[in-house]
């Protein structure tokens, strides 16, 4: 029954001739703060320079998806230039909310009524699907949770950041703040980037980390503040000077991973995150067209064997001590990165 349940709310945003946008329409209810948040990030707006068709992000814990459209359907809607489609909904899923997203526009503009779109999307919140006769058949049963997730590119990014990704990997694993930067005509870049980092730490399978698309007005950075520990995607440049707001910085653009000052400690490397940096780079490597599914299970088990190596170290009750690790005689930065592993794993008494 859950399954049925995901969806929030929908709305729509229209740009009409005279290229005034417009909020036209929303079901339920929308509150003040996500209209204001929904037509910033719409395409339609003045000072959008670039026409993103489908874009996701977060806000007060929900997941948003916008999915814009031209129109080019003048008899049915003769006063209206283009439009924003969003759909508020409780579980990560693009590929899900993408589909659905186009069912109800394509409803929009051949009946030019929101009225249209409201009869798919009652059907699917009570019934967890529809079937239109002119575009298609949708069930939220066809897009498992686990899909969205798989639907990473690892083997990419670990092709374009070598031996760094384990900078990367280290901070998920420690639950470190990560930005990433892609510039403003590659948001779909971002978007596809940062969705893919949890897949990194597959054994905690939590995509409510990331945070695809921040932009650097308050109320955004406020909000991503009150999380500890994040994936964050950017497309202002200025975000490389606000270390305040990250543990590790990846620039999509020059390729390059760097660790914030106050973070270096934490983050220092030894040989055991050479090991597997050289483990992830030899896998790509031995396998040019090896499966984005392989190198994540792969690396899930890589983590793995490491958590059970840990796990080895704990004391008769199962936990991990400061003192237990230091009689192992470990070099520093090993010791330090297995204890910090071992608290966010939850193995550490406090």
């Amino acid at each position: 029954m859950a399954a049925l349940c995901d969806l929030v709310s929908v709305g729509l945003i229209e740009k009409d001739t005279n290229d005034d946008v417009l909020w036209s329409w929303s079901y339920p209810q929308v509150t003040e703060n996500q209209r204001s948040l929904f037509m910033r990030k719409s395409c339609l707006t003045t000072g959008n320079e670039f026409i993103v068709e489908f874009l996701f992000s977060q806000i007060d814990r929900q997941w948003y998806y916008i999915f814009t459209k031209e129109v080019d359907n003048v008899a049915m809607l003769p006063k209206v230039k283009g439009f924003s489609l969003i759909l508020l909904a409780k579980d990560f899923n693009p590929e899900k909310y993408l589909t659905l997203c186009q069912i109800l526009s394509q409803q929009y503009c051949k009946k030019g009524t929101p009225v249209s779109m409201l009869e798919v999307y009652l059907s699917v919140v009570t019934k967890g699907k529809c079937s239109t006769d002119e575009n298609g058949k949708f069930s939220t049963q066809d897009y498992q949770s686990k899909l969205a997730y798989t639907n990473s590119n690892l083997a990419g990014i670990i092709e374009t950041f070598g031996v760094e990704t384990i900078l990367i990997y280290t901070a998920l694993l420690l639950k470190k703040r990560i930005a990433v930067y892609f510039p403003p005509h590659s948001i779909t870049d971002v978007l596809q980037f940062t969705r893919s980092l949890p897949a990194f730490v597959w054994h905690r399978q939590n995509w409510n980390i990331v945070f695809p698309y921040v932009e650097m007005v308050d109320e955004e950075i406020d909000l991503l503040k009150t999380n500890n520990h994040y994936v964050a995607g950017f497309t202002d440049a200025t975000i490389e000077s606000r270390s305040d707001l990250y543990d590790v910085f990846v620039n999509g653009t020059s390729s390059q991973v760097t660790v914030a000052s106050h973070a270096k400690e934490s983050l220092a490397m030894g040989k055991l995150h050479k090991d597997i940096a050289m483990f992830m780079v030899k896998q790509i490597e031995d396998d040019s067209d090896v499966s984005q599914q392989q190198i994540i299970k792969d690396i899930a088990n890589k983590t793995k064997e490491l958590l059970n190596n840990l796990k080895s170290l704990a004391d008769d009750d199962g936990a991990i001590t400061l003192e237990t690790l230091k009689e192992r005689k470990m070099p520093p930065a090993t010791e330090n990165f297995l204890f910090n592993l071992a608290a966010c794993e939850g193995l550490v008494k406090l």
